[in-house]
């Protein structure tokens, strides 16, 4: 088998995937130890060896299960950053580059000579580390519950050399009292614990506790909010993104809290996926 059978065969494998051709190349790089998709275009008659075959067809096996690709792969790129991953968290997803995006273009937060930013939920490190890159100059700092993920969140800063400050704890209860920040991102667990999706896709495969929370899926949303103006600038702003849904209400959980230039975010689909305000 070459290297164009091999993929091919794996893609017509893949029928419930979206994206099978791809992840079939993926896999089959990984495989043979490589990294770039253009090999597998310049030498599309090179044979594999049977050890390749047989590492070729495992991997294979776990993605027709429906294992996603990042797990398989142990790494996701986000935002031009490889991550790694592993399913102590969620994986990064392109519609959280938007919320990195407002941020790094939010005119106030640009303007200022030094900027404090808490990320609450880190995860991966994914949002504090592509925010760090872009503006080095300010000081970032990131919260994460689960021990795994944090130590996950260390290792990618460690490995991509960016300078960014890791808690491990719960929320603000990591952050000591009287810190104070110009802006607090977060991407939350905000979906309902009845949620059909979750028994879709990628989603079977990721922590529960990272994506599920109480008052139909607002619990973290109002505590992050609520709290937050204890750490919080004057004129600090804060960012969440939420389910396509909450626009609405998460609008009213900031007009609630008096937070001011109230502002959602549309994602690559269209959706209400990020809504901002400040205090």
């Amino acid at each position: 088998m070459n290297l164009q059978q091999a993929w091919r065969f794996a893609a017509s494998q893949l029928p419930e995937s979206d994206s099978a051709t791809l992840d079939a190349q993926l896999l089959l790089l990984h495989a043979i130890g490589k990294d770039d998709r253009a090999y597998l275009m310049t030498w599309p008659e090179k044979a594999l060896s049977t050890e390749q075959i047989s590492e070729f067809n495992e991997l294979l096996a776990r993605r027709k299960n429906g294992e996603p690709i990042a797990h398989i792969l142990g790494k996701k790129e986000f935002w031009g950053l490889a991550l790694n991953v592993n399913a102590s968290t969620l994986i990064p997803r392109p519609d959280t580059e938007i919320l990195v995006e407002s941020v790094i273009n939010n005119p106030v937060l640009s303007a200022l000579d030094s900027c404090k930013l808490l990320d609450l939920g880190t995860g991966t490190g994914a949002i504090a580390l592509a925010i760090k890159s872009e503006r080095p100059s300010w000081t970032v700092d990131a919260v994460e519950y689960n021990v795994d993920a944090f130590h996950l969140a260390q290792k990618n800063a460690s490995q991509l050399n960016i300078d960014i400050s890791i808690h491990h704890g719960s929320w603000y209860q990591a952050i000591p009292k009287g810190g104070k920040f110009n802006a607090i991102v977060s991407n939350p667990p905000y979906i309902e614990a009845n949620d059909v999706h979750l028994q879709q896709g990628d989603v079977r495969f990721e922590p529960l506790s990272a994506l599920v929370a109480p008052d139909h899926g607002l619990a973290d949303i109002k505590k992050i909010v609520e709290q937050g103006l204890s750490y919080l600038v004057e004129d600090g702003w804060i960012y969440l993104e939420h389910g396509f849904q909450q626009g609405a209400e998460v609008r009213q959980i900031l007009l609630k809290n008096g937070f001011k230039k109230i502002n959602t975010i549309s994602d690559l689909a269209g959706k209400e996926r990020i809504t901002c305000g400040c205090k």
